[in-house]
């Protein structure tokens, strides 16, 4: 007695049906399942708005107001100290010395008289405003920007008083 082995798909439409359930099963498994662990409460989109805006909404607010009294004095024993000026030595070894230490980007080198006597001819204003407000590849105030006019003028000044 020989027995045959028989199958359970005996048509093409029955093989057809078993692929679609092999393939829609686990997918539809999958997504009940994802669904049950992140819960599916809707959250009302009203109330979501509100707790958003509390959220970002800005620390402080820029109160102006009109007619209002001047801003109190400060408190006794508060004493506002100015800044004391550079010298030329420190505003030099600040913002100058890199360029015309070097000579770097056709910066005349500091002490060479024969470098320096153009410029010099040129005058001492013209001078300051080239170092204040910037020249050729040189940036305004040497780079410098925190510097003062006067500071800058007493860098210049050092750098005259070695070219003569």
């Amino acid at each position: 007695m020989s027995e045959e082995h028989g199958t359970l798909i005996k048509t093409p439409k029955q093989l057809i049906v078993v692929c679609v359930l092999a393939l829609v099963t686990p997918v539809a498994i999958a997504l009940l399942g994802a669904q049950l662990v992140t819960g599916s409460k809707r959250i009302d989109t009203t109330e979501d708005k509100k707790s958003v805006e509390q959220r970002v909404k800005p620390v402080g607010e820029l109160v102006k107001l009109e007619g209002a009294a001047p801003a109190p004095a400060p408190a006794a024993g508060v004493v506002a100290v100015a800044a004391k000026a550079k010298s030329g030595d420190e505003v030099y070894n600040e913002a100058c010395v890199a360029c015309h230490g070097t000579g770097a980007a056709g910066a005349p080198k500091t002490g060479d008289k024969v470098a320096w006597a153009p410029r010099v001819a040129q005058g001492v204003a013209t001078l300051y405003d080239h170092a204040i407000k910037g020249f050729k590849a040189m940036p305004p105030k040497g780079g410098a920007s925190a510097l003062s006019d006067a500071e800058v003028k007493a860098g210049v000044d050092l750098l005259v008083a070695k070219a003569k």
